[in-house]
């Protein structure tokens, strides 16, 4: 009888631990720090979305400025909706486009559509864009001369060195009477495309995050919109900005992008969303004040 009563408890105790342990879940999304295989990778913040009590983790990756300074205003909003945003910055354009090819990252926000697709074919990739955020007019910066009315034979303007806004940098050139680049040569145009320079002008080649740098040692830059503004360059002093109504509004548009297979990804689809809010537009119109335009 004792044994029988010793194995009774004993099987009561075993059910209560069972119990307990059943009722500790937190609902939080494991993460892996990498691995393009993994379900996380595939499918990065669960395909069935954000049930109630639960959370899932976002990653993404972007350049300072004004890619993680936007997505830093979308944080509370997603957070609302059970998602944490985890940011990560990046200082070049090529790390974050290999982060969410491996799964490293879920998305990434710090380039323009060409540049996305000519990455896809240069680098063997597999991104797609979910959506249009924003677009940066490029902007031709005083260096060691002041005016393009003051500017030498033989002066110097650096332009970015990879090949989308090699092209873009030609374009405002030539949009300013610099150069003439050869008919249809459009956002494929390379150095090779200048058929006119009156002035002999010397296209220097330099990586983009290097142009506000390197901007004092040179005549002018074309630099880029988010480099600019990281290097505290106000769009209002640009010698010279691209025509916003133009081919490079629509060409250059700052996506949002992920690994394909997950365009339909539940909270992938509510950062989008976030971003393209009322409140977003109106603080980039505000904090940026033409250095950044919303596309939606």
């Amino acid at each position: 009888m004792k044994k029988l009563l010793s194995l009774l408890l004993t099987g009561a105790l075993a059910a209560g631990v069972l119990t307990g342990c059943g009722g500790g879940t937190t609902g939080t999304a494991e993460t892996p720090d990498s691995g393009a295989g993994s379900p996380a990778a595939e499918s990065p913040a669960g395909s069935t979305g954000t049930p109630a009590g639960e959370t899932v983790t976002l990653r993404i990756g972007g350049t300072p400025a004004p890619h993680v300074e936007i997505l830093e205003q979308v944080v509370p909003i997603l957070a609302e909706q059970g998602i944490t945003l985890e940011i990560t910055t990046m200082n070049d354009y090529n790390t974050p486009n290999d982060a969410v090819e491996d799964g490293s990252l879920d998305a990434n926000y710090f380039q323009h559509i060409t540049y996305m697709n000519e990455y896809n074919e240069s680098h063997g990739t597999h991104l797609v864009s979910v959506g249009e955020i924003h677009y940066e007019p490029f902007g031709l910066y005083a260096g060691k001369t002041a005016s393009i009315d003051a500017l030498q034979e033989g002066a110097q303007i650096a332009v970015p060195n990879d090949a989308t806004n090699e092209a873009r940098a030609l374009l405002l050139l030539e949009q300013e009477g610099l150069i003439t680049l050869a008919e249809n040569a459009g956002i494929t145009a390379t150095v090779l495309d200048i058929v006119d320079n009156p002035l002999n002008l010397e296209i220097v080649e330099l990586e983009a995050a290097q142009l506000p740098v390197r901007l004092p040692d040179v005549d002018m830059a074309v630099i880029n919109g988010n480099y600019a503004i990281d290097a505290g360059l106000n769009v209002a002093d640009a010698l010279a900005i691209e025509d916003a109504d133009g081919e490079a509004a629509a060409a250059y548009v700052n996506v949002v992008a992920v690994k394909e297979g997950n365009e339909n990804n539940e909270a992938i689809l509510a950062l989008v969303e976030a971003l393209k809010s009322d409140e977003i537009s109106s603080w980039m119109e505000e904090t940026y004040q033409g250095a950044v335009v919303p596309m939606f």
